[in-house]
């Protein structure tokens, strides 16, 4: 995609949290083309005084949560109410430029949660390790709890992990020490809106009512740590490093022209439960693409889509509250790792989300660097996903994600 594309169109209008240096307190603001528009600023200068559900400053914490839970009506209020003041210049006084602003997680987050909904991927990983895919991953999605501390906003560094795992030269010993396999994972991040008590489960056809919007996900997986750690109870410390996610959260409103059915077919036919009946728009037409950054030079590892999951976030929703744990606003739950059966131009497998996957025979791309799958990510590495959704009949790009971008830093070993 074109770097003179912005992602932040008129259309878009995502919502974000930063600070600046003249301004260190964080607040809500929303990013158009290559400003953000201080929302906090706007509220104190009365610009949203004609919406009487506003009237209390939802805007005060320095996130959208509050802001979430309102109907959709008076939501969509506030963004039309937006675009005219961008369009008659009244919002002008509140631009600061993106250049100068720093990011914060857009909302104070209760739980996160990450799936493996890929059918693609799953069935890469399961060939990787000889294993047959479990009958269960079929009826549902599956599904982990994951720590809220590993969340991270675009552009933040992180350590490689130190953690446990067996000696590479086949003796018995374990060794505790940095991760040697460092991967990436290529998601999106599903955000939360409308609370769902404890006790009480979502509906599959009201779960399109409690998203609040979609960012990019890297779900970071320290490969070495996770094979000696998953059995019997799933991945911890492998998945506790870092979580990035990008800074800019893509109202659900924006997303509407892009809703559409899945590529996959479900078979067998999910629980009553988790079946979508509205024409089967229960995903999004968002093209993914996933650069790593290596001394000074991009290499391109993954291009997919978000509409080739198995499971629907829909489904995903309705998943997660259906024991009755409830939901609240900030929550944010991966996708699991978005992979694909497309090849590229060369006939080679573009669409795997991880490096892991590319320890099959003929999954290797001729552009990446050699040594990639062997040694995994190195210290210096960057990751940069980014998600673009166009008009079907245009092409035109209707809006984009930006970046999420991670850089890997040498382990503490003290």
């Amino acid at each position: 995609m074109a770097n003179s594309v912005s992602p932040y169109t008129i259309d878009n209008l995502p919502y974000g949290v930063i600070s600046t240096k003249d301004k260190p307190k964080k607040r809500c603001a929303v990013a158009f083309e290559d400003s953000a528009i201080d929302i906090d600023l706007l509220y104190h200068e009365g610009f949203f005084s004609s919406i009487a559900e506003l009237k209390d400053n939802v805007f005060a914490h320095g996130n959208w949560n509050a802001f979430a839970v309102l109907p959709a009506g008076v939501r969509t209020a506030f963004r039309g109410l937006l675009k005219s003041g961008i369009a008659d210049g009244s919002v002008q006084k509140a631009m600061v430029p993106l250049a100068s602003v720093q990011n914060h997680l857009p909302m104070h987050i209760h739980n996160f949660s990450d799936f493996y909904c890929s059918l693609e991927h799953t069935k890469n990983c399961s060939d990787v390790f000889n294993l047959t895919i479990q009958p269960n991953w079929f009826k549902m999605p599956s599904v982990y709890n994951g720590r809220t501390s590993s969340l991270a906003v675009s552009g933040t560094p992180f350590h490689r992990p130190c953690g446990m795992y067996p000696d590479s030269r086949g003796s018995d010993q374990i060794s505790f020490k940095p991760e040697s396999h460092m991967d990436y994972e290529l998601e999106m991040g599903v955000w939360l809106s409308r609370p769902v008590p404890k006790g009480q489960r979502v509906k599959i056809a009201n779960a399109h009512d409690h998203i609040f919007g979609l960012t990019l996900l890297n779900d970071w997986s320290a490969r070495q740590i996770q094979g000696f750690e998953m059995p019997p109870l799933g991945p911890f410390h492998s998945k506790g490093s870092c979580t990035t996610v990008s800074s800019w959260i893509v109202p659900i409103e924006a997303l509407e022209p892009v809703r559409c059915e899945r590529k996959t077919k479900q078979e067998p036919a999910p629980p009553p439960h988790l079946t979508w009946q509205e024409d089967d728009k229960a995903t999004f037409d968002i093209d993914l693409n996933l650069t790593l950054l290596r001394d000074g030079t991009s290499y391109t590892l993954c291009e997919s889509n978000l509409n080739e999951l198995h499971w629907t976030p829909y489904q995903q929703i309705a998943h997660l509250s259906a024991a009755g744990e409830g939901l609240s606003p900030g929550d944010v739950f991966g996708t699991g790792t978005i992979s694909s059966p497309r090849t590229n131009a060369d006939g080679e497998r573009i669409g795997l989300g991880c490096l892991f996957e590319r320890n099959l025979p003929n999954a290797r791309l001729k552009s990446m660097p050699s040594d990639l799958v062997d040694t995994f990510l190195k210290d210096g590495d960057e990751i940069i996903l980014q998600g673009w959704c166009k008009d079907k009949a245009s092409g035109k790009v209707i809006l984009g994600f930006g970046e999420c971008r991670g850089k890997i830093l040498p382990a503490i070993v003290d």
